[in-house]
């Protein structure tokens, strides 16, 4: 069936990768044995040749060269071995998700934990277990955090229909998402994106222009001059020309260090960033973003992998300064002034596009991990995000971080005449988790992501939540408080485009029935007169009355619950009309309490 072919797929090239890994791994084993023995065989031809004089020193550079070789083949399997582990891993840990066995085991982003959102924490978008940890795929920070951003806000029409288009372009190109989530000569490396827009961004360090191209011309007349002492000349020119090479040399050096370890450490997230360009700018894509995105990964003409390529000459030329030939020429051939001034010509010619090539390595992130999530969970379609007046129209809506095995779905209406759901029902019976099921499918569809759902129907939405609203002692806030405070901040929110879904949970539980009545209906009251929908939820039969009032517009549904040899049973499915009966004193009595 349609669903078993994601995990029939992942296991077939799981098996695959673990043989390449054990292939590699042997040739590993081979090859260091092979090195040891030609070590062991290069020691007794020089104990033959020197001290025996079997044969000339030359013969020794065979088992030399043959070392060398050896050495580096037994480089390029190790790389080998170690794209294949990751690659491993990559697989492993797409079943785990087909599966549901994800929780736990991938990036939280506990960074992005902003405590006054409108919904985060309520819809557990980001933590162990969370929405983020079910879609993130990203090596890098930037798509983290491009991710982050696309579920933290509300998109607008063109960028969802752009993402759904690049999503489903994306979404069956396994081997290419493959290759992306193995790049890179270490898996622990990845971009951040802080340091290197500080260096790429930061001030000029070398500011004294003119000496960029006199520090050239003083090497050559360094090395003529050299030439002429050596052929009979007078070394008087070379030792004054040295005298001053060394001094500004000297003047300079500390901001020469600065500029040359800078380059460094900023090439090491380079590197990855590099791979990453590299395999994007070669990828045939027709969406019309993904097509903008390669278009847009330039600098001069130059395509932002050729870019950073010339930067790595000039790495390779810095980090070669610790050979000890190089150091001996160094204020000869003004080498270390030379490189630091490429490294500020690179940095001045490029370093401004580098922004836009971690912006748009992020959102290419993000888009692929939007695309392994629809590939994995193939019954979950993309929503209809339509024009019009503010609804919310969904059929078999689940919730996207419960197992499948487990997942209750119920149709979900909102918009035209029945503008909020009023839900009734006891404590456990499904009221909370329907809530965020509606709340995590309208971010996923905000995202421009596919969505937990047979069919889903809905204009844009600001989602608003006061589901998961607690007391803090620290501020010294009770649970009542909070609360009003959360719905403050909901109805200011309705007063912004795009239009307010709120979602609220057992409605002003903190204070008494009648209390609780009345502001209820002037909150619904409040919130339709600046155009939202929404859904509360109460355990309380007074709210339900609300619908009898001059309000209207309220539906009322409810979750039923039975008593079932002295415990609850719920069987989560939504059902039209107030809740008809109560099992909380039958419940008590079941369990010993004299009620």
């Amino acid at each position: 069936m349609q669903p078993d072919i994601p995990a029939e797929e992942y296991s077939k090239r799981l098996r695959a990768r673990e043989l390449r890994a054990m292939r590699f791994e042997k040739l590993h084993r081979s090859l260091g044995n092979a090195r040891l023995l030609l070590a062991v065989l290069a020691g007794i031809a020089a104990w033959l040749s020197f001290e025996r004089h079997r044969f000339s020193p030359w013969w020794l550079l065979l088992p030399v060269a043959a070392f060398v070789g050896v050495a580096v083949y037994h480089d390029r399997i190790l790389q080998s071995r170690s794209y294949a582990e990751r690659a491993v891993a990559v697989y492993r840990k797409g079943l785990a998700r087909i599966e549901d066995r994800w929780a736990g085991n991938g990036e939280r982003g506990e960074r992005f934990h902003a405590p006054g959102h409108i919904y985060a924490a309520d819809l557990d978008l980001f933590g162990a277990g969370s929405l983020f940890e079910l879609l993130s795929t990203c090596r890098t920070r930037m798509g983290e955090d491009k991710l982050a951003q696309w579920l933290l806000s509300t998109s607008t029409l063109q960028e969802i229909q752009e993402r759904h288009a690049a999503v489903a372009e994306l979404q069956p190109k396994l081997d290419f998402r493959e290759e992306l989530a193995v790049l890179g000569k270490d898996p622990r490396v990845g971009v951040h994106p802080e340091t290197l827009l500080a260096w790429a961004e930061s001030p000029n360090g070398l500011q004294q222009l003119w000496l960029r191209w006199l520090a050239p011309m003083l090497a050559v007349v360094a090395v003529a001059s050299a030439i002429a002492w050596a052929t009979g000349g007078a070394g008087f020119p070379f030792l004054l020309i040295l005298l001053f090479e060394g001094i500004l040399t000297y003047g300079l050096k500390k901001r020469l260090d600065s500029v040359l370890s800078a380059t460094e450490g900023a090439f090491e997230n380079l590197e990855l960033l590099a791979a990453l360009l590299a395999r994007l700018e070669n990828e045939p894509l027709q969406a019309p973003r993904l097509q903008a995105i390669r278009k847009e990964l330039s600098s001069h003409h130059l395509q932002g992998s050729q870019a950073i390529a010339r930067l790595r000459t000039i790495v390779q030329c810095i980090e070669s300064r610790r050979d000890m030939m190089v150091r001996f020429l160094d204020v000869p051939l003004m080498y270390s002034v030379q490189v630091a001034y490429a490294s500020e010509a690179w940095r001045h010619a490029h370093g401004s596009a580098i922004r836009n090539w971690l912006q748009l390595t992020g959102e290419m992130e993000a888009l692929i991990s939007l695309a392994t999530y629809s590939y994995e969970h193939p019954a979950d379609p993309f929503p209809e995000v339509v024009e019009g007046a503010p609804s919310f129209h969904g059929d078999d809506i689940g919730h996207p971080l419960i197992p499948s095995a487990k997942c209750i779905r119920n149709d979900v209406s909102i918009g035209g005449e029945a503008k909020v759901l009023l839900i009734s029902g006891s404590n456990m019976s499904g009221k909370s988790t329907l809530l965020r099921a509606v709340g995590l499918n309208t971010v996923l569809a905000m995202a421009g992501a596919p969505v937990r759902a047979r069919r889903l129907q809905l204009t844009l939405l600001h989602v608003g939540a006061s589901i998961r609203v607690n007391d803090s002692l620290q501020e010294g806030n009770s649970r009542f408080y909070a609360e009003i405070l959360r719905l403050r901040q909901i109805y200011d929110l309705a007063a912004q485009a795009p239009p307010l879904l709120f979602l609220l949970d057992e409605l002003l539980q903190g204070t008494n029935s009648r209390d609780r009545r009345i502001g209820a209906e002037g909150i619904v009251q409040a919130m339709l007169e600046r155009g939202a929908i929404g859904m509360i939820s109460t355990h309380d039969l007074a709210l339900t009355d609300i619908d009898g009032s001059q309000i209207g517009r309220i539906h009322n549904v409810h979750f039923q619950d039975e008593l079932v040899n002295g415990r609850m049973r719920f069987d989560f499915k939504l059902r039209e009309g107030v809740v008809t009966k109560s099992n909380g004193l039958e419940l008590m009595r079941a369990i010993g309490l004299k009620v």
